[in-house]
């Protein structure tokens, strides 16, 4: 299944899922950073992404539903990364050589990709 580009908001939401665990929509907003989105906005979202099979809900004791992600983030965050090294980069290389270049990654994580790489190479 190809992953469904989700919306800022959505993300937002999803990662709050992911970080917090199942939860209701009144109990997501104090995660949220200042200026926290009115309860409506959130469960506007939270059903959106429920129709788009992110998300999934059950009920709980007081009546109301508790909402938990479908998706594991792995999945999610390839699909994503994908995305981004399509989108502003030629290929991988050139995406790690912008890492460098901006100081974001240095030689000793560096090493550690080549070790991942080459100890997966070893596996196949």
């Amino acid at each position: 299944m190809k992953p469904i580009k989700l919306t800022d908001k959505e993300e937002e939401i999803m990662l709050l899922l992911w970080q917090h665990g199942p939860c209701c929509v009144k109990d997501l907003l104090q995660y949220f950073d200042e200026p926290i989105p009115h309860i409506n906005t959130v469960s506007s979202f939270v059903r959106l992404l429920e129709k788009k099979g992110y998300v999934g809900h059950e009920p709980t004791k007081n009546g109301g539903f508790q909402y938990f992600a479908l998706q594991p983030k792995k999945d999610y965050r390839r699909g994503a990364l994908g995305n981004i090294v399509k989108k502003y980069f030629d290929n991988c290389f050139s995406m790690v050589s912008q890492l460098v270049e901006d100081e974001q990654i240095d030689a000793v994580q560096l090493r550690e990709l080549l070790d991942m790489v080459e100890n997966k190479n070893k596996k196949q």
